[in-house]
């Protein structure tokens, strides 16, 4: 396999990595930190960074390291206890919370242009472009990295960019460095951008596999070593962004710190500019939202067709049926799901996903074999830390 073939897809899966995971979290939670953090921001966002950014780069390690099968990585616990992980962590990214979670946000930071239509209209129209933009798996990575990601990037850059350069006076908030770092370290769990790593990442190593012909060991090295170039380069931009939109709830967060998450970059971005430019804002929450919509639905939706139907049904079939189980709780608007985040899910299941993640990349890269009394060992504490602490 000649390695241009490799580097001319670099670039374009890259972006894709990006805008898989750049989702509905991800607008809400830099500048939320801005908002908390003021002057102490760096420090905000050295603890966010280390949860949004760091950990999923563990994650894309670590299915680099298991080829792609998360399976594989799961099954460490053993069989069926894998089995049951994988269940319930399709379930948290598909129609119980992730999905549901990006359409409630896109639909409240867009509401105000369009006035007209419900919640229930919103959601409908938005699981069936999410549809009609995913059926067709193969072109799911080009689609993202050549068309969707661009328009995201540079909506985005609009935003920050002039944010940045009209920005004069920061907030004044009553700030301790310490306590600003570990509040937003704790903020980076809730983007579960390392539970989505772990998942998109499987989807598009399987998928260049299939598009790319491995005929050797090098061959599959090459691979390997190009999903983590790549995977960089996306979280690298991940984190740029990240560090952009912070810095714009620093400086145009006044009046807006107890404001809903969902609206301050919506808010933000209506203060950065003109009503004539409006137009960009709603680029930039459409192109996020859909564009890690488009990844869930393609992972949920090939898991859903593999596992719980045993491909007795084709993928587009399967993809329409976790929209609609989607569907539910899209309408029920944005506080309500995040509820559902910010319990065990993130203080109890994150933990264990975590010390998963760093037991299977040490199994791999230094022959650690012991999993699932570290496992049992973090449960427990996160347990007892969530509900006697």
């Amino acid at each position: 396999m000649s390695k241009s073939i490799f580097e001319s897809k670099i670039i374009s899966t890259g972006l894709a990595v990006f805008s898989m995971l750049f989702g509905a979290g991800n607008l809400m939670y830099p500048i939320a930190v801005g908002l908390s953090s003021g002057a102490n921001n760096i420090y905000g966002m050295l603890g966010f960074t280390i949860t949004a950014v760091l950990l999923p780069i563990a994650g894309l390690v670590a299915m680099i390291l298991f080829d792609g099968s998360y399976d594989e990585f799961f099954q460490r616990l053993g069989r069926m206890p894998g089995k049951i992980a994988v269940f319930l962590c399709m379930f948290i990214i598909g129609p119980v919370l992730v999905i549901p979670r990006i359409v409630t946000l896109s639909h409240m930071m867009i509401a105000p242009f369009l006035p007209q239509i419900s919640p229930f209209n919103f959601a409908l129209i938005f699981l069936l472009v999410t549809f009609l933009l995913t059926f067709r798996e193969s072109k799911i990575v080009d689609m993202l990295g050549q068309f969707i990601s661009p328009m995201l990037l540079a909506s985005l850059a609009v935003i920050i960019i002039k944010g940045l350069w009209n920005a004069s006076e920061k907030i004044t908030i009553q700030t301790v460095p310490f306590a600003v770092f570990k509040e937003n370290l704790w903020r980076g769990y809730g983007t579960l951008d390392l539970l989505a790593t772990i998942f998109f990442s499987a989807i598009i190593i399987n998928l260049l596999k299939e598009n790319i012909t491995v005929n050797s060991k090098k061959d599959l090295n090459e691979l390997a070593f190009f999903g983590f170039k790549a995977g960089l380069i996306g979280t690298f931009l991940l984190g740029l962004i990240y560090w952009g939109m912070s810095y714009l709830g620093v400086f145009y967060g006044k009046g807006l710190e107890h404001v809903n998450e969902g609206e301050g970059f919506r808010e933000i971005a209506f203060k950065i500019l003109s009503a004539n430019y409006s137009f960009i804002i709603v680029i930039a929450v459409l192109m996020a939202c859909l564009s890690t919509a488009i990844a869930l639905g393609a992972v949920v939706g090939e898991y859903t067709q593999r596992h719980i139907f045993n491909r007795k049904i084709n993928f587009p079939v399967s993809l329409a049926i976790v929209l609609l189980a989607s569907l539910p709780l899209s309408i029920y608007g944005l506080e309500t799901v995040l509820k559902l985040t910010s319990g065990p899910i993130m203080y109890i299941g994150y933990p264990i996903l975590i010390a998963l993640t760093f037991l299977n990349i040490a199994y791999k890269k230094c022959g650690f074999a012991p999993v699932k009394i570290p496992v049992l060992i973090v449960a427990a504490l996160a347990t007892i830390s969530y509900y006697w602490v």
